[in-house]
Order: structure tokens, then C-alpha cells, then sequence
């Protein structure tokens, strides 16, 4: 038996799987959903536009280039069959992980950490292609397993192993809140393929008392980020700088904000990383309280969306894709607005779709044509797990 199921040639799903119409299945996108991806784009170049100082050079145009050429691999991925997914799962994940290891070796360094290698000319972050091959990998091992077998601790080894491999691999960089990201998604996957209660408290019983032990190997500033974030007055123009000018960003906007391109903070350049990292924080400047609940709403109905499209889905596998998808799209704003808020330590993780960077904007929306393939088959039927292979 091949566990993987990648090779296997089995006549029953070639049977299941209907003829491949490109026009019919366009057809079937959700469109509103693609709008409404649209829509968060807009708002990206909009801040944007006002972080370059009211001009689309260096950051709204670029970005803008990219999201086109995202939002056609989103529609492009989105009428591939799940089966075909499900074959390439291994060696989407293999690059991921080989990418992940080459950071290692001929990273580039910036800011303490080495998370980027150059292709082709340009920089691109290993760590967010592994999200998506990630969930792709253990949404194709949980399909093919099925419900009926989680209850078995020998089935739930390899798929550790594999989400431990890419945390392992990201904290290395370091990068801390990615890896932390990485290690939820795969605990949500874990989760929603039917994993038994008393295997999670087994699993979750040590997390309590491994934060002294995770604090003692955590590098020096990933430390003043923890020390920052408690008391940032110690040191405001230093390590406190960043988070101490955001509130005071945020809390300028007021209830209406301070007027496109007019924000004290963001415009005089007293908010630093105001186009990636701490972008909230000029949109909530500039929009005041009305514009960021805006956004927020905007975001979170992109999650619920996500969440719907995973609960239609007729077969596990685009079910698990969908909510992987859904869930990594959540931790990237939920970190992020709470990192910009002062609820969490800041750390690099960006706003979707609105912060500037072309490796978490194109393997969004990737995972956004993930998401779409789920929606497009969610009807399918198909074997390929273990207990059809047994009949």
C-alpha cells in the first residue's frame, strides 16, 4: 500500500474525478470572495500610496504589479483538480523545507536574522512558501488516512514530524513569529482531521512549563521584544521607539483620523516600518477608529469567507486545504494587528495584501487560489483514502 497515495494509479478516482472544463469551472469561482480580495488590495495601495509620501514610487506601484500577476495564479490555481493537488502535496512541500535549509546556508542577513535568499535576482522569504506547503501536505496525508484511523498514535508521527521540520527550521533563521504561525496551523489541522481529545491534552500537558526553557534559547532581541513589550517606557528611544510611536500614531486618528496624507506620525517619518510591519498604523492614523474597524471588518469577513468555503467542501481533503488556508490568513492579521496594538512583542509578520513585500503577497494569493480550488470542487466525491483501498 502507498500511504501517500501519489503514485498509485487507482481507476476508481480517475472514474470519480469529472472531465477538466477550464470555461465551466471559471465559471464556478467565487467571484465576490475574488472581489473582496480585490477590494483589501486596494486599501493595501491606498496606504501605500500615502507611506511613499503621496506618490506610487517605491512601494503602491510595485505592489500593485505584483497583486496582478498574484491575482491571475490565483484564478490559474483555482481550476486545478484537487487530485492533481494532492500528487504534487510531496514535492511542494520538499521545496519548501530545501528552501527553508538553503536560507540557512547563503541567507541574506537583515536585522539579526537571515530569512531571504535571492531568485533570480530577487529576494524571497522561504518561510511564508512553507505555510502553504505545509497545509498542503497534511491536508493530503489527513485525506488520505481518513477519520477512522486518527485514533491510531503511530498515525500521527510522520505528520508531527512533518510540521516540526519547517518550526524547526524557521526558528533557526530565527524568526520566532513565524514559526510560532506554522506550528498553529499544523495544530489546526491536527484539530479539524478528527484528532482524539485525550491525544490533545498528551500533546498540550508540557506547553505550560517549556516557556522558562523557550525564553532561556531565545536570542538577545527576541528577549528586548518580550522586555519591550512590558514595559516600553524603559527605553523609548531605543527598543520602546517603534511600539510607543504606534499608539501614539493610533491614538492621534481620533474617532475620523487626521485626513489622508495628513498624519503627523506616518507623514514625518516618526513611524518607522510604516509601510510593512506597522501599515495599521498609518491606516488608523489617517482613518482614525471608523477606518481601522473598516479594515478589520474587511479582514475578518475574508476569514469567515475562507472558514464557509472549508465547511462546504463535500471531501476532506478541500475541507482541511480550505480552514489551513482560512487559518493562516487569521494568524497573519491577528498577529499583526495585535503586534501594532501593543497586545503581543512586535515581531516581523505583515498585514495581507496591505503591508509591502512580494513573498507574503504572492504566496497569499496562492493560498488564495487554494482556497478558491476547495470552493470550485467542494461538490467532488473522490476515493483515495485508506479505507477505500481496503474494500
Amino acid at each position: 500500500m502507498n500511504t501517500f497515495g501519489f503514485l498509485k494509479s487507482d481507476r476508481r478516482l480517475l472514474r470519480a474525478e469529472p472531465d477538466f472544463r477550464p470555461m465551466a469551472r471559471l465559471l464556478q469561482v467565487n467571484w465576490l470572495y475574488v472581489l473582496l480580495v480585490c477590494v483589501l488590495a486596494g486599501v493595501g495601495y491606498i496606504a501605500l500610496y500615502s507611506a511613499g509620501g503621496g506618490s506610487a514610487k517605491p512601494f503602491a506601484g510595485p505592489q500593485m504589479v505584483r497583486f496582478g500577476f498574484g491575482l491571475v495564479m490565483m484564478i490559474a490555481v483555482s481550476l486545478v483538480s484537487p487530485r492533481i493537488l494532492r500528487m504534487a502535496s510531496m514535492p511542494i512541500y520538499l521545496l519548501s523545507v530545501t528552501l527553508l535549509a538553503l536560507v540557512l546556508r547563503m541567507g541574506h542577513v537583515g536585522k539579526g536574522a537571515e530569512r531571504w535568499i535571492n531568485l533570480a535576482g530577487m529576494q524571497f522569504q522561504p518561510s511564508e512558501f512553507a505555510k502553504i506547503g505545509l497545509v498542503l501536505m497534511l491536508a493530503t496525508w489527513f485525506h488520505r488516512i481518513g477519520n477512522e484511523r486518527m485514533g491510531n498514535p503511530l498515525r500521527l508521527v510522520l505528520p508531527a514530524l512533518l510540521t516540526l521540520l519547517p518550526v524547526l527550521l524557521v526558528l533557526k533563521e530565527p524568526n520566532l513569529g513565524t514559526a510560532t504561525i506554522i506550528g498553529l496551523i499544523g495544530a489546526t489541522l491536527f484539530f479539524a482531521a478528527g484528532m482524539r481529545l485525550w491525544q490533545i491534552v498528551l500533546l498540550a500537558a508540557p506547553l505550560p512549563f517549556m516557556g522558562k526553557l523557550i525564553y532561556s534559547h531565545l536570542h538577545d532581541y527576541q528577549k528586548a521584544r518580550i522586555d519591550t513589550f512590558l514595559h516600553p517606557e524603559h527605553d523609548p528611544l531605543g527598543a520602546g521607539y517603534n511600539i510607543i510611536q504606534s499608539k501614539i500614531a493610533l491614538g492621534s486618528g481620533g474617532m475620523w483620523g487626521e485626513g489622508y496624507l495628513h498624519g503627523s506620525q506616518g507623514q514625518l517619518n516618526f513611524l518607522p516600518e510604516k509601510q510593512t510591519d506597522f501599515i495599521f498604523t498609518m491606516i488608523g492614523e489617517e482613518w482614525g477608529f471608523v477606518g481601522g474597524i473598516a479594515v478589520i471588518t474587511l479582514l475578518g469577513t475574508l476569514v469567515m469567507g475562507g472558514m464557509l468555503i472549508a465547511i462546504r467542501s463535500r471531501n476532506q481533503f478541500g475541507r482541511l486545504l480550505g480552514l489551513g488556508i482560512a487559518m493562516d490568513f487569521f494568524l497573519y492579521c491577528a498577529v499583526n494587528l495585535s503586534m501594532v496594538m501593543g497586545v503581543i512583542p512586535v515581531g516581523g509578520v505583515p498585514l495581507p495584501l496591505i503591508s509591502y513585500g512580494g513573498s507574503a503577497m504572492l504566496t497569499m494569493m496562492f493560498g488564495f487560489g487554494l482556497l478558491m480550488s476547495a470552493w470550485v470542487h467542494r461538490n467532488e466525491r473522490d476515493p483515495g483514502t485508506e479505507d477505500d483501498d481496503d474494500d
